[in-house]
């Protein structure tokens, strides 16, 4: 069976910045043990070198975790296949352990990452680093409505799939939860963006903030033991309608599910409640 890598979106990365904020917020960074440099970029000295910093708050922004110090912030990402532990100090580091985080209250923040498609980044001026200047709105905050994504969209020819998963539009709707919110509102995921009306964008809206709050809930109530040395991505099983299910029947009206691809990305639907 080949293996299947889920890339975590953002429910995911908001579940291990819960998981992981109660061990790192008002400790010390004593230091870094950084065993492999390059991951998707290099991992700046700054990074490396940071000792006795104190953090100050954890935050995430998109798919980013933000850990931001009195000398500057901390920016992670996890790629495709990165995580995050807490482990006791002194626990051997396995073949993939690229980085640990040694804190003042014997723990370390251990980051594994087989296929090292992550990213360490630094910003001397906290939230200000060039990843995050070009990025939409938080899909749970008052910022984003379906009047931004109506107002967005005019005159745009691209799938309504495809232009509510860009990151310049609105930030952190995946793969999964675009298609899980394109089912809830009852759109056609290859519909054309500029072709969607007000009323419609106020339903689609409204699904992605519904079922990525969903799951948030969901990663929080069965989040895995971050403290143990073998555990795994605190990632979260969910009743999903469409992904994932294409062949099989239509939950709300027993249709069988179709498939398609938008920007090389399956996308499973249903061709009779979305239109």
């Amino acid at each position: 069976m080949p293996e299947i890598i889920v890339m975590p979106e953002l429910p995911e990365v908001e579940t291990i910045k819960n998981g992981v904020t109660p061990f790192l917020l008002n400790q010390r960074i004593e230091r870094m043990v950084v065993r492999r440099k390059q991951l998707r970029w290099p991992i700046p000295e700054v990074i490396q070198q940071l000792e006795n910093v104190l953090i100050t708050q954890v935050a995430r922004r998109a798919k980013y975790l933000l850990i931001t110090t009195e000398q500057g912030q901390l920016l992670m990402h996890l790629g495709m296949s990165g995580v995050l532990r807490i482990v006791p100090q002194g626990t051997p580091a396995n073949t993939h352990d690229h980085v640990d985080m040694l804190l003042s209250n014997g723990c370390i923040l251990r980051y594994t990452d087989p296929r090292r498609f992550g990213a360490w980044l630094w910003t001397p001026k906290p939230n200000e680093h060039q990843v995050l200047s070009h990025l939409g709105p938080e899909p749970l905050s008052e910022e984003f409505d379906g009047e931004l994504l109506y107002e967005r969209s005019r005159n745009r020819r691209q799938a309504v799939k495809t232009f509510i998963m860009d990151n310049k539009i609105v930030v952190g709707v995946g793969n999964i939860y675009a298609q899980e919110a394109l089912f809830m509102a009852g759109v056609h995921p290859s519909r054309a963006a500029g072709r969607i009306s007000r009323q419609r964008y106020v339903s689609l809206a409204e699904a992605i903030k519904t079922v990525l709050a969903a799951a948030i809930t969901a990663g929080g109530t069965t989040l895995k033991d971050f403290t143990k040395a073998d555990g795994q991505p605190g990632y979260f099983q969910q009743e999903l309608a469409v992904y994932g299910r294409g062949g099989k029947p239509c939950q709300k009206c027993n249709a069988v599910l179709l498939k398609t691809t938008h920007g090389q990305r399956t996308t499973v639907y249903c061709g009779s409640c979305q239109t």
